[in-house]
C-alpha cells in the first residue's frame, strides 16, 4: 500500500495537464491510498475556521487556481484541488490504466452545496445565488443539512483521470473529456473498475472532487462538496484499445457518453455499450442493439460540466449465456 498525502506540493488546483510533474511512482498493480480536498475557492470555507483540515489550509494558502501563470489555460478554471498525479510503470500512449476503485472514506466534517451565477441546468432561473454549509456525520453516514434534513451519504470522487494529450496544453478541470476528469459519475463508487485510455508515459493518474452524495444529474452545479480518501488499484493494460472511459461493477457494464449535446452524449453511451456488449459475447452488432432496448438503463450523469454525461448500465447476467 502507497500513499499519497494531500500536501501542496502534491496537489494541483483548477486543470490538467500533461506536463504536470508526477509526485509519486509505482508500479503496475499498485495499491496506492489518496488523500483529497474538497472542490472550494476561499469564499466556499466554513464560518468555523477549525473544520478546515490543516492540509487544505496549506493548500489555499500555497496554490493559484489554474497554476503558477506560466501557461494559459485552455477552458474555465476549476475549483477542482487535485491530487496526483501519479506516474505507473509500464504504461505508454494507447495502453488502457485499469482503476479498481477499492475503497472511499469521509475525511472531514463538512461540506456546501451552492447555486453559482450563470451555471447549473437553470441559470437564469435562479440568480438569487446562495451556498449552504452541511455538516458531515461520519459516524452516522448522513449531511446534516441547515434546515434539519438529514440526508445518506454514498461518497464517491467527481474526478477520476488520466494526463490529457500533451497537445492539448493545460486544459480546465470542469470539463470532463476522453481523460476523464470531472465525470461526476455517482456510479463510479467502491466496487467499481473505471477503465481509461493512456495519452503519456505512466498514465499520471489524479483523483480529487470529493461528493458525500449527489442525484444523477448534479442540477445546480454542485454536490455535497467535501473530502475524501480513496483507496485504488492501478493497473496498467496492454490488451485493450479504447477512446473513452468505460467502467464495470460486479453486476452491470457501464458505458460512458461525454458531449455538450446531452442527446450525442446519449448517442455516444448506447454505442460504446453496443461494443462492449458485442465484445463480451457472441451477440451481432444489431442483436446487441435490440439487447440494450431491452435490458440497459441510460442515466443522466450530470448536465452541468460543459461536456454533459450520460451513461449507460447493462446487467452482465444477460452475457452469462451469450458467450
Amino acid at each position: 500500500m502507497h500513499e499519497l498525502l494531500a500536501t501542496p506540493e502534491n496537489v494541483f488546483w483548477g486543470y490538467f495537464d500533461a506536463d504536470t510533474p508526477p509526485v509519486m511512482t509505482v508500479e503496475s498493480g499498485a495499491v496506492v491510498k489518496i488523500h483529497t480536498l474538497p472542490a472550494c475557492f476561499p469564499e466556499d470555507l466554513p464560518p468555523d475556521a477549525s473544520l478546515v483540515t490543516p492540509d487544505h489550509r496549506a493548500a489555499i494558502e500555497t496554490l493559484t487556481p489554474g497554476g503558477d501563470g506560466s501557461k494559459v489555460v485552455v477552458g474555465p478554471v476549476g475549483p477542482h484541488m487535485v491530487t496526483g498525479p501519479i506516474h505507473v510503470k509500464g504504461a505508454m500512449p494507447g495502453d488502457v490504466l485499469q482503476v479498481d476503485i477499492l475503497d472511499v472514506e469521509l475525511r472531514q466534517d463538512w461540506g456546501f452545496c451552492a447555486i453559482l451565477p450563470l451555471l447549473g441546468t437553470l441559470p437564469e432561473e435562479f440568480t438569487d445565488y446562495e451556498r449552504i454549509h452541511i455538516m458531515v456525520d461520519r459516524a452516522r453516514r448522513v449531511g446534516v443539512l441547515p434546515w434539519g434534513t438529514a440526508v445518506p451519504l454514498d461518497p464517491f470522487f467527481g474526478i477520476l483521470g488520466v494526463a490529457p494529450p500533451k497537445e492539448w496544453g493545460r486544459v480546465g478541470s470542469p470539463e470532463p473529456r476522453a481523460f476523464g476528469g470531472n465525470m461526476d459519475n455517482k456510479d463510479l463508487r467502491p466496487g467499481t473498475t473505471l477503465y481509461l485510455p493512456v495519452f503519456n508515459e505512466g498514465a499520471l493518474f489524479s483523483a480529487g472532487d470529493g461528493h458525500g452524495c449527489q442525484g444523477h444529474g448534479e442540477v445546480c452545479i454542485t454536490a455535497l462538496e467535501t473530502a475524501l480518501n480513496g483507496t485504488f488499484r492501478l493497473t496498467v493494460r496492454k490488451d485493450m484499445r479504447i477512446t473513452q472511459p468505460f467502467a464495470e461493477t460486479p453486476s452491470h457494464l457501464m458505458s460512458i457518453g461525454l458531449n455538450v449535446d446531452l442527446d450525442e452524449a446519449a448517442r455516444q453511451a448506447v454505442r460504446e455499450m453496443v461494443r462492449l456488449v458485442c465484445e463480451r459475447s457472441r451477440l451481432t452488432r444489431n442483436e446487441a442493439y435490440m439487447m440494450c432496448s431491452l435490458v440497459a438503463d441510460l442515466h443522466v450523469t450530470q448536465l452541468v460540466d460543459i461536456n454533459k454525461g450520460v451513461h449507460m448500465l447493462f446487467p452482465k447476467t444477460y452475457l452469462g449465456g451469450l458467450q
